[in-house]
């Protein structure tokens, strides 16, 4: 069914604080340090690439998209020496979920919770595969029965599925994984650019280059700033974005999309009000 009215971007807005609990909460790190992971980027690669299972770096390269080169390759497959695909997805539910029971507290036992996990574990299984290698990966494992994981299971679902299509517009606009950054960084007020989290690590050599490459092409000016040429890329990236993000809803009819939107607003609310810590 089609929507009357685009759903992607707001219930983005929505499931993202349920996503975030993976990278901001301490029980995540803590359930992959059991694990034996000394440091968070192990953690991270370990959990997140969990779904495609043994491959080599330049496929988990490949899938991320927006890491430079050579530092997806520092963590796999040498992660796999210390657990398992499937112990290391685990983990990381399992931490997401005491985090999530932490931070909503009585929100979990209501039954507005339960009916949003079930309203949301239908859209995130219902979209195609092809061409969306991390939501391909989810798909292929079992959803939970038990309702807090459901809930973070198919957010994050909805998650890599929205981030598959942001890569299909990035390549579109010839925008890499680490000029994807200085673009969201300039956008968000972060100058100079290569002073972004995400970013201010790398090699000062490549940033210079990734910087030079933008101004060649018109996207930023000398003064490192988004030209109008670049905020005109960036607002087409995030336009397809939301458009190839659509498909999980279809499956939902207009009354059960407007029951999932009222579900999902205070879990949303009390996990922005906490910065899903």
């Amino acid at each position: 069914m089609q929507h009357r009215e685009p759903v992607a971007r707001r219930l983005y807005d929505l499931t993202e604080p349920i996503s975030l609990v993976n990278f901001f909460s301490e029980e995540p790190n803590d359930s992959m340090a059991a694990l034996g992971f000394d440091n968070y980027w192990d953690g991270y690669f370990a959990g997140r690439a969990a779904p495609l299972g043994l491959v080599p770096a330049e496929v988990v390269h490949a899938a991320f998209y927006n890491f430079a080169d050579g530092e997806a390759a520092r963590h796999i497959p040498r992660v796999w020496d210390t657990t398992t695909p499937a112990a290391a997805h685990a983990a990381r539910e399992q931490g997401c979920v005491t985090a999530l029971r932490r931070i909503l507290g009585d929100l979990v036992e209501t039954a507005g919770f339960a009916r949003a996990g079930d309203l949301l574990a239908r859209a995130s299984t219902s979209a195609p595969t092809e061409g969306r290698v991390m939501y391909a990966g989810l798909r292929a494992l079992p959803v939970p029965e038990e309702p807090v994981a459901r809930l973070w299971h198919a957010a994050n679902m909805l998650r890599e599925h929205r981030g598959d299509g942001h890569i299909v517009a990035l390549v579109s606009e010839r925008i890499g994984g680490t000029e994807a950054h200085v673009l969201s960084a300039l956008e968000m007020g972060i100058h100079p650019a290569e002073s972004f989290g995400r970013i201010h690590h790398l090699p000062r050599a490549r940033l210079a280059t990734v910087m030079g490459g933008l101004r060649d092409r018109g996207l930023v000016d000398a003064s490192g700033h988004l030209t109008g040429a670049g905020r005109a890329t960036k607002e087409r990236i995030e336009a397809l974005t939301d458009a190839l993000a659509e498909p999980p809803y279809a499956g939902l009819d207009e009354g059960e999309l407007g029951e999932l939107v009222i579900a999902l607003e205070p879990i949303s609310t009390r996990l922005r009000a906490t910065g899903s810590r």
